[in-house]
């Protein structure tokens, strides 16, 4: 796509630079107030769909999904009740890693509806059971129904604790491991064996979560078709997005917010439960109205529903009932309300796994389990040979995106580029007469050492065109950049991140001038950036980078080049396996 330069012109006529970058001055966290989404077509809606489950599964560390080893269930200490039974789980969800919970089961035969039940962060996991959350009371409730019902742990809670709920550190996101995909990968293989079951229907299961466990439950649905139903409880908001590790992975929420992430479900049924006395009080007046309308794209508004209770944060009997009426109607073809029966709650003893009993002796510990993450992940990498599948998790892992047109502002030989729409701001200076070849020409210093390095002076006194840039952060660019905020690289990509971007900003703009070729230099730290940019461009450019020593190692990585996820898409392997000839 090439532009006139009297179309470029009257572009850059409509608007002035952003005086500062917008990625300095707006840095959202978990509190902010996000504006409802707004399509207008369904195509543009799916389009953007589609960007969401790649950059939920970028975060959560499963681009692509790791390999589905045998779940190895243990079913065991049946509990036998008139209407109802209870029994233990275990599933090796990964060699050596054990996740935890309870199967509820209909008293009868045939084949049954199915709920999956994640838990929140309540004192007792999936066995709370206070008049705030009865885990064990819904689950009863639900099999009694009808459905078979499966309860399982976050991490860290009751029988999964081979790691703690709260994990990682900068390494550990290197390599996209931490508690929100490791537990988005437990919901996975929670529903691997739950639609495995011989008296499950598995085009009938649903899902239901408070909290943590609401959380939980539409980021699976948004990745997973299989959940034909679902409502999470009191966590879809506008202006809270969860305060918690496992709701939380750096790059999950950039550019969005837990409103588009819900919508994902659409247009499969919905019920959004909301209380007055949290987070969700907005939620019959913004976020359903915003949903409903993605509903509408498909002709299917009548598929999302909502109720609201004037309680604090919960997922109280009426909100229980709220859901059983909503699965009776959506799933058992039962229109009427459903009451909830008292039920009698076992001993936690009684329905832990582990109570009285060893780990397996193949049991893996914190560092084994990440030690077999990374080893599985260099695996998938090395045996992928698709260069443009490695290229986009190198950019779903940076978060770039190759836009045209680019925004110039200025003349002469200083420029300031911008994204539209974006609020970005790049300064640029251009030296040289104009030609056929350009030369862009990258220094972690900035643009005005740029042109000074060796490289430039031999370009421009060869008749050749230089563009030096002030990526983020460097030269001109430099801002103060706020960072202290909860959970900042959930929302907001790393300063490296942003200068790969920067380049490929760059890079845009100079397509648009309709060169031969672009020449990418990189100088110093700015070679790394450049190696990335140009593994990630849709448009080749030819690259000259010393990289200085640099291997690739996770300690370089955090020390010259720290972005979140990028030796999980494959790292410096990747990049240059995407380069090679």
């Amino acid at each position: 796509m090439r532009l006139s330069p009297i179309i470029l012109a009257a572009l850059t006529a409509l608007a002035q630079p952003p005086e500062h970058d917008r990625r300095n001055t707006y840095i959202p966290d978990t509190k902010t107030e996000f504006p409802p989404p707004a399509f207008k077509s369904r195509e543009a809606w799916e389009t953007r769909a589609a960007q969401l489950r790649k950059q939920i599964l970028s975060a959560a560390g499963l681009m692509p999904m790791p390999e589905s080893h045998p779940l190895n269930p243990q079913v065991f200490g049946r509990i036998e009740k008139k209407d109802y039974s209870i029994e233990k789980v275990a599933l090796e969800s990964m060699p050596g890693y054990y996740l935890g919970g309870n199967l509820y089961r209909p008293s009868g035969s045939g084949r049954r509806p199915a709920v999956l039940s994640p838990h929140g962060h309540w004192t007792y996991g999936r066995l709370e059971n206070s008049p705030n959350n009865s885990i064990p009371t819904r689950c009863i409730n639900l099999a009694r129904q009808g459905y078979v019902v499966f309860a399982y742990d976050m991490v860290g809670y009751n029988d999964t604790a081979q790691t703690p709920h709260s994990f990682g550190g900068k390494r550990e996101q290197l390599w996209s491991f931490g508690p929100l995909g490791l537990q988005l990968w437990n919901s996975i293989r929670a529903l691997d064996f739950l639609e495995s079951l011989p008296d499950v229907d598995r085009e009938r299961i649903s899902m239901t979560g408070a909290s943590g466990g609401g959380t939980q439950t539409f980021l699976l649905t948004a990745i997973d078709e299989r959940v034909k139903v679902s409502a999470p409880v009191n966590m879809i908001s506008a202006h809270m997005q969860g305060g918690s590790p496992c709701e939380n992975a750096p790059g999950l929420r950039v550019g969005t917010s837990n409103v588009e992430l819900g919508a994902l479900m659409a247009p499969r049924p919905l019920l959004m439960v909301s209380a007055t006395g949290d987070w969700t009080k907005n939620t019959p007046r913004v976020e359903f109205p915003a949903i409903q309308a993605i509903y509408a794209l498909y002709d299917k508004a009548a598929n999302v529903e909502t109720v609201q209770y004037d309680f604090e944060h919960n997922y109280n009997q009426k909100s229980r009932e709220a859901v059983y009426s909503f699965f009776g109607k959506r799933v058992l073809g039962k229109d009427e309300e459903i009451a909830e029966k008292s039920a009698s709650i076992e001993k936690l003893q009684d329905m832990l796994v582990w109570h009285g009993r060893a780990l397996p002796s193949n049991a893996v510990g914190y560092d084994q389990l990440f030690a077999q993450w990374v080893a599985a992940s260099q695996r998938q990498a090395e045996t992928t040979t698709d260069r443009q599948t490695l290229r986009e998790r190198l950019a779903y892992a940076i978060g770039t995106e190759f836009v045209l047109p680019v925004q110039a502002f200025g003349s002469g030989d200083r420029l300031v580029l911008s994204r539209p729409g974006r609020g970005d701001r790049v300064p640029v200076r251009r030296a040289g007469p104009a030609s056929r070849v350009i030369h862009l020409v990258v220094h972690p210093e900035g643009s005005d050492a740029a042109l000074q390095t060796p490289q430039a002076q031999k370009f421009i006194q060869a008749g050749e065109q230089v563009l030096a840039i002030d990526a983020f952060q460097t030269g001109a660019a430099v801002e103060p950049r706020d960072r202290s905020g909860g959970y900042f690289l959930t929302f907001n990509r790393s300063d490296d991140a942003n200068r790969v971007q920067d380049i490929l900003t760059a890079i845009s703009y100079l397509v648009l001038q309709s060169p031969q070729r672009i020449h990418l230099h990189g100088t110093g730290r700015a070679a790394i950036w450049c190696l990335f940019a140009a593994a990630v461009s849709e448009y080749p450019v030819a690259l000259e980078a010393d990289m200085a020593g640099f291997s690739g190692t996770d300690q370089e990585f955090i020390d010259q080049f720290f972005v979140p996820g990028i030796q999980r898409a494959g790292g410096l392997k990747a990049a240059r396996r995407v380069l090679a000839n």
